[in-house]
């Protein structure tokens, strides 16, 4: 999978709420969450389709744009590229720094538990 740059990011997030969209509707949407202009968006909306990250369907004059990664796959994908990057690949760190600012939730250390616990039960 190619590099998505953050603004592109933002047009596939779209398409990952909604989907299929013309490019109006794409362009509507994020003028108004994002302040992005039309020929910005057709341009992100064309770099995805060269990078195999959007398709789009011809319907009369009318393009329907479609993801083509799912948001779970990128953002897995995303997540590894960056405990690679930042921590080595060592996701130890990565929690110690949210345990030490009190970034975490009951909530979050419950589920981080359950997740652990699975693990430990999948290696036996």
């Amino acid at each position: 999978m190619k590099e998505i740059s953050n603004s592109e990011l933002v047009v596939l997030q779209q398409l990952w709420q909604h989907s299929p969209l013309t490019s109006s509707e794409v362009v509507d949407a994020l003028e108004k969450s994002h302040d992005m202009h039309e020929k910005t968006v057709k341009t992100l909306l064309n770099r995805l389709v060269k990078k195999q990250a959007v398709s789009f369907e011809k319907q009369g004059r009318v393009y329907h744009y479609s993801p083509l990664i799912a948001q779970q796959d990128y953002t897995v994908k995303e997540s590894l590229s960056f405990v690679d990057r930042m921590f080595a690949g060592k996701l130890t760190p990565l929690v110690a720094g949210f345990a030490q600012k009190n970034k975490l939730s009951a909530e979050d250390v419950a589920e981080l538990q359950t997740l652990l616990d699975d693990w430990q039960k999948e290696q036996k």
